[in-house]
Order: structure tokens, then sequence, then C-alpha cells
């Protein structure tokens, strides 16, 4: 059985994200989209999501380049002092991290606030990730299971892309390429855990190193060569308007590129869609 999970991430990002990825799940391209509890547009995720029970939704965990849930006085090894927002760049949190100056228990009443939250406003969440998949650091992987458990979910992304679907990603950067790559050395340590904590996951994510390249071409070759399992397939289509303009991010007119390449290859695809709900059920 080959099963694949169209997940869209930084649900809540924006306007313009928000309306891509309900059209999408209209047309049948997207089935699960993970949503960022403390975006600036996240009431009206909120909102799209309650309409659609059928489009599975997760919790985009959010540690890096964004605005916490909690108080900053409860979670001041998290923040930057000056603004009292996430450090905006990935690498000052990584080096904090390391340092040993960011507090776990921290990790975790954030990671369970932005959970509640989506949850105390009736959204049924189907699993976690993380935004920059800071979940492939033990770190950030051990509090963020506990924090799911303690709010009753058991599913997780597998943040880690396999070698047939890392080939077929022809105009990835070379850079991007030894990134993706480099941090499978992680995977074997993270699938313990998880595997410990007694969650579940796929077989692994697609499209990690095509993201920013992300295309139809790409998708048509994805899914030809999708062996038997469980897969998913990370895209971050949207509209690439004012708001966007507005946002820190790289994936700008990318998300315009990968809504087409959605549309265009996933309706039809001879796969069964599902979400993360279907983890576990055969």
């Amino acid at each position: 059985m080959r099963r694949l999970i169209v997940n869209a991430d930084d649900f809540g990002l924006t306007a313009g994200v928000n309306r891509a990825i309900a059209e999408l799940h209209g047309a049948g391209a997207v089935t699960s989209a993970t949503l960022m509890a403390g975006a600036q547009a996240a009431a009206g995720a909120i909102e799209i999501a309650r309409s659609m029970p059928s489009l599975g939704v997760g919790c985009h965990v959010v540690l890096t380049g964004g605005a916490p849930v909690l108080n900053s006085r409860e979670i001041s090894s998290l923040v930057d002092p000056r603004s009292g927002r996430f450090y905006s760049s990935p690498a000052s949190f990584l080096k904090r991290l390391f340092a040993g100056q960011i507090r776990p228990e921290e990790i975790e009443a954030e990671i369970t606030a932005q959970i509640r939250r989506l949850q105390s406003a009736g959204v049924a969440l189907t699993h976690v990730d993380t935004h920059k998949h800071t979940q492939i650091l033990p770190q950030v992987l051990r509090p963020l299971l506990r924090a799911a458990r303690a709010c009753g979910i058991r599913a997780i992304r597998n943040p880690f892309e396999p070698a047939w679907s890392r080939r077929a990603a022809k105009h990835a950067p070379w850079a991007r390429r030894a990134q993706v790559s480099g941090i499978g050395l992680l995977a074997a340590r993270f699938h313990r855990i998880v595997r410990e904590a007694g969650f579940v996951t796929t077989d692994g994510a697609l499209g990690l190193t095509a993201t920013g390249t992300l295309d139809g071409p790409f998708l048509t070759s994805l899914l030809h060569a999708m062996p038997e399992g469980t897969w998913e397939l990370v895209a971050h289509p949207g509209y690439n308007d004012a708001d966007l303009s507005k946002v820190r991010t790289r994936l700008r007119a990318s998300r315009e590129n990968e809504r087409r390449a959605l549309l265009d290859a996933i309706p039809g695809a001879e796969v069964d869609l599902v979400s993360f709900a279907a983890l576990g059920k055969t």
C-alpha cells in the first residue's frame, strides 16, 4: 500500500497562505496542514480548520523566528530580551541550545501552551512538527514529546528524507542537498526516542531537499518513485501577496510555484491520500 500525507506547513502565517491551503484541500491536493499558534493569521487558520473537518491539522511548533504564546518572563531562556520574541536566527537558537542556555522545562511549557491554544479553540490536532525542523535535536524532541503526550497527541513528523526522494530533487542547490543529507546522521537516535515514547510517525518526509524549488516535474517523478509505505510530502504553498512581503521568509515566489505544482500533480495521483490520523491504521 502506498499512502501519502500531503502536509502544508505554516498554516496561519498569512491570510494568503491560509487561503491557498483551504483551496488546495478543497481541490484534493492537500490532506493535512500544521498550524502556527502564535502567527499573525492564526485566528483565520483556526476558522478554516474548524470549517474543514476533513483537513488533518497538526501543531507547527515555533521556537525560533516568531512570537511566543507564553509571556516572555515565563520563558526567558527562549526569547531575546530586547524584543520579547524568539531569536529570529535559527543559528542563534542552536548556539544557545548547545551551550545549555535554554531550559528544557521552558521548551516544554511553551510547546504545551501552543498546543493547548489550538485545542481550546476547537481544533482537533492529529500530530506535531516543528518550524525549521528543530525536533531533530534530542534537546527539543524530548520536551516536545512530553508536551504532546500530555495534550493527548501521539503522532509526530519524521523529518528525515530518504535517498530516493533526495535524488528526485534535481534542481535543488548542492548546499541544500548536503544539509538534508547531513541531518540524516541524527535519524537513528530520533527514531529510538520516538519509539520509546510510544509515538507513531511516517516512513519519511518527502520534498525537504526540494524546498524552494518544488515544481510539477519533481512531484511527478517523486510519485512515480514512491515505494510502499506511508510518506509525508512537506509543502509550503501560499499566495505571494503584500502580507507575505512583510514576513521574514526565504520562501516567497516558491509558494506560488508549490501551490500550482500540488494542483497539477496530486489530484488523481495513484496513491492513497491520507492525513496523520491514519497512522497506525491499516
